[in-house]
């Protein structure tokens, strides 16, 4: 019956950090870019009571007893399923339609991922996230821009006077991981690369399996509201049996502490 309180206790505690997950995916349900995340189990260790055996000489027992000692979580798995895009109508918002991250540069020097494509132009001409995080190295736009122009394939052109046709200052390069679930979430709608997402793959939008760039659209967040709704109750449910395995067992422990002879 010990056994039985800490095996019922990691449940609990399994069953709040799958309620601190799904409370997270449900507060980002409206954030851009945003791919909710799963959380894992594993059972844990198994004790043996009695080995299986198979002798002929003495009576078979084919299948051996042996007594689980609970749950633990072991990864949170972020799904990069595709959201659905959302048009703006404001052409420096962009979207991914398919596979690939937007690269960002840190104020520290370091590239960072993102889905977001909710871009602003900088005092100085230069396309930054909302956080005022250069893309793609050093997009700068002229001064006497008039409009921006950015193809499926990342290639950004401008509008300006006394031009016919738009000048091209540059390319938004995407990139792909092999594992994209590996990749490290910093906050900021951004990740950073892990081992375990292993290196980028960079190049040009629409190609090597890599999405096409959609103008004037967001991708939204993949979050199902239903869906968190139905694991919200699921893990509830699963909290109150483990904590009602914790009263039991006491119960027991109590019962068979006030025997008498």
């Amino acid at each position: 019956m010990i056994r039985a309180l800490r095996s019922a206790a990691s449940g609990m505690f399994a069953e709040q950090l799958n309620l601190d997950n799904i409370s997270n995916n449900l507060a980002n349900v409206n954030t851009t870019g945003f791919k909710k995340g799963q959380i894992q189990f594993q059972d844990l260790m198994y004790q043996v009571i009695h080995h299986a055996t198979a002798n002929p000489n003495q009576e078979t027992e084919p299948v051996q007893l042996e007594i689980g000692h609970g749950v633990r979580p072991v990864a949170n798995s972020r799904s990069f399923e595709q959201g659905t895009l959302t048009q703006t109508d404001n052409p420096m918002d962009l979207a991914i339609s398919g596979d690939g991250f937007f690269q960002v540069t840190l104020p520290d020097g370091r590239v960072a991922y993102t889905r977001d494509g909710n871009l602003k132009i900088s005092p100085e001409g230069v396309i930054v996230t909302s956080n005022g995080y250069p893309v793609d190295g050093d997009l700068r736009l002229p001064v006497d821009a008039q409009a921006v122009l950015v193809s499926r394939e990342g290639i950004v052109s401008v509008q300006v006077p006394g031009q016919t046709l738009p000048q091209e200052i540059g390319q938004i390069d995407l990139a792909r991981f092999i594992n994209a679930a590996g990749l490290a979430s910093m906050g900021q709608n951004l990740y950073t690369e892990t081992v375990a997402s292993g290196p980028p793959i960079q190049g040009q939008a629409g190609l090597d399996g890599l999405g096409q760039i959609e103008q004037g659209y967001l991708e939204a967040s993949n979050v199902s509201v239903i869906e968190e709704m139905v694991h919200m109750i699921t893990a509830q449910r699963a909290y109150e049996i483990n904590s009602k395995s914790i009263r039991t067992a006491e119960d027991m422990l109590s019962q068979a502490a006030n025997l008498k002879r």
